[in-house]
């Protein structure tokens, strides 16, 4: 399908949003997946389209943590590898999926996603980074599987699961999110690869937006992680509720 000429800058400019999102907290794929949805992509292939975009956003917001000197590669690796093999499941299952029932999941996740941002549980869990023990290893490899099954399945609010899972064991937001676009980069690969061996991907979208989610993560890589949060939290919070609704009932 060709993208229409008001398809591209919508791309570009959500997608500048989303990749900004997703970089300084997560979040973005629950403003662009129904957006293609919307532009008339069935459920599938725009889960796969949306990919391509977090492939290029990731690997912008990667260059930009290695040259602030934040990349924790071998925190990266030991939380990488079992998210790859997640996501290989999580995506295999996400192809056949039929279009009703995967909206309807999406929107049951956005609001999920909303409660847990509004309760913002994180804060009490958060305990001292003391490195990488061997139960902490364990538990790190089982959490990081789960979301690679998650993020191969849907992406939409991966970030917050990542996000969730580090600071419970006591790192601070700016190598988590250094971290979390080492992962999401790495398991973005192997699921992008599924939907393309299914056919599932619209390139034309998939660059345009990609253009947005690059700019997006390249400047959010560059911006102190909690700046303007709450804010950020109010118009994602009021986006979800939107999103949500729509995909329900619409």
């Amino acid at each position: 399908m060709e993208p229409y000429l008001w398809q591209v800058p919508a791309l570009v400019l959500v997608g500048g949003v989303a990749g900004f999102l997703n970089v300084l907290a997560g979040g973005g794929s629950l403003l662009t997946l129904p957006l293609l949805i919307f532009m008339g992509l069935p459920a599938a292939v725009a889960n796969g389209t949306n990919r391509v975009a977090i492939l290029f956003q990731n690997v912008f917001a990667m260059a930009g943590f290695r040259r602030q000197g934040v990349f924790p590669a071998k925190l990266a690796l030991l939380c990488t590898l079992p998210a790859l093999a997640g996501s290989y499941l999580g995506a295999n299952l996400a192809v056949d999926i039929d279009d009703e029932l995967f909206r309807r999941l999406l929107a049951l996740i956005m609001i999920g996603v909303l409660v847990f941002m509004l309760v913002d549980p994180i804060k009490r869990w958060q305990v001292s980074w003391s490195g990488v023990t061997r139960l902490r290893g364990l538990v790190l490899v089982i959490t990081f599987f789960f979301v690679g099954v998650y993020g191969g399945f849907v992406q939409a609010g991966v970030g917050f699961l990542i996000i969730s899972g580090l600071l419970a064991h006591g790192l601070d937001l700016v190598r988590i999110n250094a971290v979390k676009v080492i992962v999401i980069f790495a398991f973005t690969i192997l699921a992008l690869g599924v939907f393309m061996v299914h056919g599932q991907i619209d390139y034309g979208l998939g660059m345009a937006l990609a253009v947005g989610n690059s700019a997006g993560g390249w400047i959010a890589s560059h911006v102190a992680v909690k700046k303007g949060h709450d804010w950020i939290k109010k118009v994602v919070s009021a986006t979800i509720i939107v999103f949500a609704l729509k995909l329900l009932f619409g």
